[in-house]
């Protein structure tokens, strides 16, 4: 007879989250290296999202810019790269080699294979894969001769970066391509080169670049597992589709990751089987008081895990996600969205109970405070999501 599973609720998972995830008053971090750490990744595809997740779980939220610039551009603790499902995150230099082996390699050969054909077929065979890597290696050393540089600096090192070639001739969606920019954005990939600071504040999405810190050549096999392992120790337990989801990898993937790791099957509700990391299937108490908290757009909490229910009732999604599924702003009370917020133009933040079922006035005090606290390290800076929502558009605009 097969051993019956440990069922782990919604009660224990929102605890796990409370913890885990920084969120719960008393398990707040002091410093963006221990949240990163904690998270596994933060979000970088908008780039304020990283100070605000950040700020949100910091006990000292009026450090958040300095202390994450530390981290990124002088400790260089924290390093913004592309990793699952290609996207942009941050994440620990000390994964940096998990990370790529674990999801950029493949990615990585599609990329150039594909900006190689698309440069021949686009130049008539005037730009060639010969022609490329001289221009490239060229392109890199001047990279490292400067530190950090934006595109437009590169070329005036390396002139032949500003060639272009035409993308999808002769269809719908032709358009004329610069080597530069789909290059760089190959060498993203490849993990060569990252991104390092931004041409304005914190809030911009112009970057230079500069050369990747060296690390190992990790085989998949090794790194999979690795990663698998980290993620369910701050998000475990979690489904087979979670994990398909989050990594972007073929489910035989996850499936030999999790038992390279001796992951721990556990039931979730409604006959769900979820998995754990070894040795984390006892019971967790969860913080000893509740919880509120503002969390940003694409917050890796909120975007955690494809399966959402346990913590974000379907009736809410339309009005927090975007139409490609990138949630806006969330409210939180005690492990589950029960609203969403905004910045107004004024530096306001204000917010909108979706769900009050249980929210009381100790949760709605709680929730007032956590705005306060944002707007206060906010100012004088105003935010606007990369990604606007049904109700982030409304109550900005208010």
């Amino acid at each position: 007879m097969a051993e019956k599973l440990r069922h782990i609720g919604v009660a224990e998972r929102r605890a796990r989250l409370a913890l885990r995830q920084r969120l719960a008053v008393a398990a707040r971090a002091a410093s963006p290296e221990e949240v990163a750490g904690s998270l596994v990744a933060l979000h970088g595809t908008d780039p304020a999202t990283v100070y605000l997740a950040v700020g949100a779980r910091l006990a000292d939220a009026g450090k958040t810019v300095a202390e994450v610039d530390r981290a990124l551009y002088e400790d260089r603790a924290l390093v913004r790269m592309h990793g699952m499902r290609h996207t942009v995150f941050v994440f620990p230099t000390e994964l940096a080699a998990v990370v790529h082996a674990s999801t950029g390699l493949a990615i990585a050969a599609k990329a150039r294979a594909g900006l190689i054909k698309d440069m021949t077929t686009g130049s008539d065979g005037r730009l060639t894969e010969e022609w490329l890597a001289e221009v490239e290696a060229s392109a890199l050393a001047a990279l490292a001769r400067r530190g950090q540089a934006t595109v437009n600096e590169l070329t005036r090192d390396e002139p032949r970066l500003k060639e272009q070639f035409t993308y999808g001739a002769g269809k719908s969606y032709e358009s004329p391509h610069t080597v530069s920019s789909s290059l760089m954005r190959v060498l993203g990939v490849e993990g060569q080169v990252v991104r390092g600071r931004p041409l304005g504040s914190w809030t911009s999405s112009q970057f230079r670049w500069a050369v990747a810190p060296p690390h190992p050549e990790l085989p998949p096999a090794e790194a999979q597992p690795e990663l698998l392992r980290r993620w369910l120790a701050a998000c475990g337990p979690a489904t087979e589709g979670d994990l398909k989801w989050w990594t972007g990898w073929k489910v035989t993937d996850v499936r030999r990751a999790l038992a390279a790791i001796g992951a721990v099957a556990v039931s979730l509700d409604d006959g769900v089987t979820g998995y754990v990391a070894a040795g984390d299937d006892g019971p967790v108490a969860g913080p000893s008081s509740p919880w509120a908290a503002l969390l940003p757009g694409l917050d890796p909490t909120a975007m955690g895990w494809q399966e959402r229910d346990w913590y974000l009732a379907p009736g809410l999604r339309s009005a927090l996600f975007d139409r490609s599924g990138n949630v806006g702003p969330t409210v939180w009370w005690d492990g589950r969205v029960v609203g969403g917020w905004a910045q107004r133009a004024s530096g306001e933040v204000v917010w909108r109970l979706l769900q009050p079922e249980g929210v009381g006035r100790e949760a709605l005090d709680a929730i007032s405070t956590e705005a306060a606290r944002l707007q206060a390290w906010l100012a004088p800076t105003r935010v606007t999501p990369r990604f606007r929502t049904p109700l982030e558009r409304e109550l900005s605009s208010g």
